[in-house]
This record gives structure tokens, C-alpha cells and sequence, in this order.
């Protein structure tokens, strides 16, 4: 995606692109986790927060707990809207959202009254130019012995409501009556910019329900047929941050890759992988430029090159469980759901309620390069795997498509990243944070003396706002310059004496 559309309306729309942009920021910098809070340690609240550009681990008490199904949205600031288990939807308190009990109707969901153990199992997406109106879409486990869902559910969430902490207007509009493999609920933004495609797959079959979000509501698009047969399963389905590829896997009916264009909604070019396991245990994980996918099976964890002329023979076996249990046996450290946050890391759960997750620190980089290590994040509670479901909210548009056609605007201009860029405290003894604009991609902060000699550079993470930076040098003035492909931005920095 360019960072910039090239028009004679560029300048002028930069602004707005600005707004645009920091509107986006938030939605999916928070993974909420934890359960049981009323228990006390070990149990509790966990948020995982990324709106830094880094991790930050913050524990918090509330009534609503999670484990394996995960969603929720915050606002432009990094504040919580609101979050659901699945089993109902919570507030920014945790509290129950106003008539935010009784989704899912099933006997499975009264079995699990405090949260969902199926991945994948609710999405949210913002209602196009509908600010603060928010589509959930969902569904449960109806029929417990061919495991399979029989409906996809629709609630609708206006915030305006409640006094701002919002309430469900909408609960439960069936989208689709069929037998569907449960939870892999997933969505990719419209090569317009705009709406949004959402797939789930049909059990037993090779086909695939495609939904369409926009403007005007949620309704079924069609369906595709393609790749392998799936009988009722488990495991986890992702697409690239670029939308063009599509991962499904589960550990018993093994891995398939397909292409997929934004503009019609349609996947192509599927290729099968094997790989020789049948864990139940199952994740999967693009990285941040979309080349490489992670892929994690209880007891191992593998990379693949999306882009390699054999994508099998590009298998490179990153990790095997290394027989830690967190805190002791029988709760193994093994692989299980995996998500990219916005750090620029790969995360996976453990497979229990541990005391840790596993990360992939420069997943990037192919081969053992990608740096994975192994419960490389500790936590303060007990987690049971709720890494939250995010689509990319920061997704733009296919540039020059033919579905461009709504004159959305991603990035912004130079000018406007000169008047956000920040650096505080200034002067500093060389610890101070860099405030800038979101982009929509991965950026490099450079800091040289006066000479030009260069000093530090590191990696700034796609739609990161602040970086914080440890500068061992000697008193003076420096040069710190922001850089997104053509475009950039430079401050001056003083470490006093």
C-alpha cells in the first residue's frame, strides 16, 4: 500500500487524512484477557496494551473474563468500548453492556456462561460512516455432536447509548441457518477502503460464506467453493496485513494458503500444505510485510515464505516445546493460537492457563532469524489464551483499482507529520519520547549529531503514535528524523549536560 495517493488533491485532503488516520489508531491495540477476577490471585484482569508501539502489561478487576474467544474495540485514544467472551458483551467498567446478556442462544453457551473456549468466535467491525455504531457479529456452538454452529448471529452496539457507555440495540439477527464450522469468524477491509468482507466456511464442504459490511448493513454476499473438504473442525483462519492472502489451519486437516483479491471478494490459487501432526492445538499468523506465516501446533512451531516458487519446501521448524510448564506440571508451554499485534511481534497462546505467552520477536525475517523465543512474555495472571480477534482496522485502499473509487485517502502528508512530530521532555539526559502521526506502515527513527554521524536507529511500528528511546551519548544537540518510505520528518533533540 502507498503511503500516499498520488493526486492533484493531495495536499488538500491532507488533513483530513491526518483525522482519518488518528480516528484508526486505536480499535485494536488492546487485548483484553484474564478471568475469574472475583477469585483473586492468581486469577484476574489482564489488558495487553500496544497503542505505545510496545507491550504493556496492566492488570485490572472486572466481571466479564475471557479465554480462548477474544473481541473488542477501543476508541482513537486507546480507551475500551467495550469487549465480549462470546457468552455476553461488557462494558469499558467490565460490567454487562446494557442488554448485552442473552447472545448466542444455545445450550452450549448456557454451559458456558463466563466465556466461550472456541477461538475466533466474534468479531466487531465499525459501522461505515456510522461513528460510534458497531456491528458484532457471532455465534456459538449449536450442535454439540457434529460440533458445528447452525447460525451466524448479527448485534448491533450503538455508543451514543447509556449515557456513552453504550447498549446493544440489535441482538441476534440470524445471517446465515446452516451447519457452519465453529468460530474462524474472520474480515478484510473492501479494496474500497470503506466496507468490509467477512467469511465463514461451511461444514463439511470446501465452501466458504462471504458477507459484505457496508453503509447500508450486513448481508450475504454468496458463497465460493474451493480447496479442501473440512468436516466439522476447530483451529484458526487469518489474513495478511496487506489483505491478499488467506491462511486456514487445523492441526487434523492440515494447512491451506489461498490467495485472495479485496476488490471481488474471491480467493484463488489455494495450496495445500501437510505437516506431519494431528494436534488439535492449532494457530496461524501472517507477518507485518504479509510474506511469512507462522503456524503453531501444540508441540511445534513452523514459518513458511508466502512468497517462495514451493511454499512447503520453504517450511523452516522455528521451535519445539522446550518442556516448560507455567507455573508447574501439568500446564505445559505448549503452541496454540497465534496473533500479530501491533508491536510488529507474533504472540501465541500457551494451551493452558499459564503464566505465559510465547513471541516472535523480528517475524519479518525468514528462517531462525525470525528470533522466536519461547514463554519469552511472563504475566501477572493466569491467561487462558484470549488473544483478542482483530481484523486490520488500518487496512486503505487497493490504490488504483477499480474498486478505488471512494477517494479515501491513507497517510499524511509531510507537512502535517512536521506539525505532529514531537519530543519530550526536551532537553533531556538522553531518555525521551518520540510522539508522531500514525501511518499506515512500518517507519525508522534515525538520530545523528551534528556532524551527520549516525547514532541510533530502530524500527517504528505501522500505526505506533510513540517510541521511546535510550540515548547514550555525549551532551548536545541531535538530529532526530521520522521516516516512512519517501516521506519524513525531523526535530532537534538536546541531551544537556
Amino acid at each position: 500500500m502507498h503511503l500516499l495517493r498520488t493526486s492533484i488533491l493531495s495536499a488538500l485532503l491532507g488533513l483530513g487524512a491526518w483525522q482519518c488516520a488518528q480516528a484508526q489508531q486505536g480499535l485494536n491495540n488492546l487485548w483484553t484477557g484474564g478471568f475469574s477476577s472475583w477469585a483473586g490471585p492468581p486469577y484476574g484482569g489482564l489488558d495487553l496494551n500496544f497503542l505505545s508501539g510496545s507491550l504493556q502489561l496492566g492488570q485490572t478487576s472486572r466481571a466479564i473474563g475471557f479465554r480462548h474467544s477474544s473481541a473488542n474495540i477501543t476508541d482513537a485514544n486507546g480507551v475500551l468500548l467495550f469487549a465480549t467472551n462470546s457468552a455476553f458483551i461488557g462494558d469499558v467498567n467490565g460490567d454487562t453492556l446494557l442488554n448485552g446478556t442473552g447472545i448466542n442462544p444455545s445450550a452450549y453457551t448456557s454451559s458456558y456462561p463466563n466465556g466461550f473456549t472456541i477461538p475466533q468466535s466474534a468479531l466487531i467491525l465499525p459501522k461505515p460512516t456510522s461513528p460510534g455504531i458497531y456491528y458484532l457479529i457471532h455465534g456459538t456452538l449449536d450442535n454439540q455432536g457434529s460440533l458445528t454452529a447452525q447460525y451466524l448471529y448479527l448485534s448491533v452496539i450503538d455508543m451514543s447509548l447509556n449515557g456513552g457507555l453504550g447498549a446493544v440495540e440489535l441482538k441476534n439477527q440470524v445471517l446465515i441457518d446452516d451447519a457452519l464450522n465453529a468460530g474462524k469468524i474472520t474480515a478484510v477491509r473492501h479494496a474500497n477502503g470503506r466496507d468490509w468482507w467477512v467469511f465463514c466456511h461451511k461444514a463439511f464442504t470446501n465452501t466458504y460464506y462471504r458477507l459484505l459490511v457496508t453503509p447500508n448493513g450486513v448481508s450475504v454476499d454468496g458463497t465460493q467453493s474451493i480447496g479442501i473438504v473440512r468436516p466439522a473442525d476447530a483451529g484458526q483462519v487469518c489474513f495478511s496485513p496487506d489483505g491478499t492472502k488467506f491462511a486456514y489451519y487445523w492441526g487434523v486437516e492440515d494447512l491451506e494458503i489461498l490467495d485472495f483479491d479485496r476488490c471481488t471478494g474471491l480467493f484463488s490459487n489455494p495450496v495445500f500444505i501437510s505437516i506431519d501432526d494431528d494436534n488439535a492445538n492449532s494457530g496461524v499468523a501472517f507477518s507485518p510485510n504479509s510474506r511469512y506465516l507462522y503456524v503453531s501446533s501444540a508441540s511445534d512451531c513452523y514459518q513458511y515464505d508466502t512468497e517462495a516458487d514451493d511454499i512447503t519446501a520453504s517450511m523452516v521448524h522455528i521451535a519445539q516445546w522446550d518442556g516448560f510448564y507455567s507455573p508447574a506440571p501439568p500446564f505445559a508451554t505448549g503452541f496454540e493460537n497465534a496473533q500479530l499485534a501491533n508491536d510488529g511481534n507474533v504472540y501465541f497462546g500457551t494451551g493452558n492457563s499459564t503464566f505465559h505467552l510465547h513471541v516472535v520477536h523480528n517475524p519479518d525475517v525468514g528462517g531462525m532469524g525470525c528470533n522466536m523465543v519461547q514463554h519469552g512474555v511472563e504475566l501477572p495472571v493466569w491467561f487462558s489464551n484470549s488473544l483478542a480477534n482483530h481484523p486490520n482496522y488500518h487496512l486503505g485502499p487497493v490504490d488504483g483499482s477499480v474498486c478505488d473509487s471512494l477517494d479515501i485517502n491513507v497517510g499524511v502528508t509531510e507537512a502535517v507529520l512536521e506539525q505532529a512530530l514531537q519530543v519530550y521532555p526536551n532537553p533531556s539526559a538522553g531518555v525521551f519520547t518520540v510522539r508522531y502521526a500514525a501511518q499506515p506502515e512500518a517507519g525508522v527513527l534515525e538520530v545523528r549529531d551534528l556532524g551527520g554521524k549516525l547514532v541510533l536507529r530502530e524500527r517504528l511500528p505501522a500505526w505506533s503514535q510513540v517510541h521511546a528511546v535510550h540515548l547514550r551519548e555525549a551532551p548536545g544537540m541531535y538530529h532526530c528524523t521520522l521516516r516512512w518510505g519517501a516521506q519524513q520528518g525531523t526535530t532537534r533533540m538536546i541531551i544537556a549536560p
